[in-house]
């Protein structure tokens, strides 16, 4: 008996799971990232085969190279075939075996040099949205609370300077930086040379060491920006009717302005992380070329040089994923941070 009301239990349960609201939304996204990821990979096969030239074609400047091997060469990557058909067969193994097929260069796996570099790049993509946030969120709130007053017009320039540097111009800074004060930081590669003889919190403090450099590059535009939107945002809540009456009512300053205000002025900063979280690939070209770290964005430079076809395509498939995943889960918290909002009206 007790096992029946057990089993009940859990059917009610799954059955709640099931039918709510963000379900419901998490498998239609779903559903909806299949077909944009199939329409992603086609334009961008697209594109990638409108390049003149391939692989082979610097193959066959190596005089050591003959044309016999080329031709071998061709035939085993499958390049002596119609485009439409590389990009059928390319498809077709990934939905039947998970195969995104094989580096023309690396003559190894996609999948497991892209399993291999994912982490390094996460590591640093969500360092630096910690960064970002941490340091962004806390001034632009200073910056409105203090409008017009010296703090914020000093906030203001920091903010307008940081947006108006390159990455790169900060990648080469920092790196002069480094050069000028050796070896305090770090910059190539993620470990030191006896990282496997340090203790474990050793091997953690020797990561974070290494990541320090390439963090700052990535975040410091992104910083420069949130700040501003988190300083606009705020003031435009601090305008509002019933900010107004909740100090009319005698509410302190402080809890009219961190409780009832900064919880709306967040809401339309939460819905950016989506981009953001995808941006950051395309930031860690710049900051992984600059600082040899090993990462994702370095991986499909060289892909991309190379002519690699299959390592370019599941590299772009990656950050187009990371796109919908970061999307998807600004949602989940938009949700979270606000109930009142409806996921169904979120597009």
């Amino acid at each position: 008996m007790a096992s029946i009301n057990k089993l009940n239990r859990n059917s009610r349960r799954l059955n709640s799971v099931l039918g709510s609201e963000t379900f419901t939304y998490v498998v239609k996204r779903l559903l909806q990232a299949l077909l944009t990821l199939f329409l992603a990979s086609a334009l961008c096969f697209a594109i990638i085969e409108l390049a003149p030239g391939n692989y082979l074609d610097t193959l066959s400047q190596n005089p050591k190279i003959s044309p016999e091997t080329l031709k071998q060469l061709e035939q085993q990557f499958g390049l002596d075939k119609p485009a439409i058909v590389q990009y059928w067969l390319w498809l077709q193994q990934i939905v039947t075996q998970g195969n995104f097929g094989t580096s023309f260069v690396y003559q190894r796996s996609v999948a497991s040099l892209l399993w291999e570099r994912v982490p390094a790049t996460l590591l640093m993509a969500i360092a630096s949205l910690i960064v970002t946030w941490a340091i962004a969120l806390p001034l632009g709130i200073v910056a409105a609370v203090n409008q017009n007053r010296t703090v914020d017009r000093v906030l203001q320039v920091v903010s307008y300077t940081g947006q108006g540097f390159p990455s790169f111009i900060t990648a080469l800074l920092l790196l002069f930086f480094a050069q000028n004060t050796s070896p305090l930081f770090p910059v190539g590669g993620m470990t030191s040379i006896d990282h496997a003889d340090l203790p474990w919190w050793g091997q953690i403090l020797d990561y974070g060491w290494h990541l320090i450099l390439p963090t700052v590059a990535l975040s410091l535009t992104g910083f420069a920006g949130l700040q501003r939107l988190m300083r606009g945002q705020l003031l435009d809540v601090l305008r509002q009717d019933y900010i107004r009456t909740a100090r009319a009512k005698g509410l302190p300053d402080d809890r009219v302005i961190y409780v009832h205000a900064l919880r709306n002025a967040v809401n339309p900063l939460v819905t950016l992380l989506g981009f953001e979280f995808a941006s950051l690939l395309s930031g860690a070209f710049i900051a992984e070329y600059f600082f040899n770290w090993p990462g994702l964005g370095k991986l499909t430079l060289e892909a991309v040089n190379n002519q690699d076809l299959y390592l370019v395509m599941a590299s772009l498939m990656m950050g187009a994923t990371m796109l919908i995943v970061g999307n998807l889960l600004a949602d989940l918290l938009l949700k979270a941070v606000d109930p009142r909002i409806k996921l169904e009206d979120l597009k």
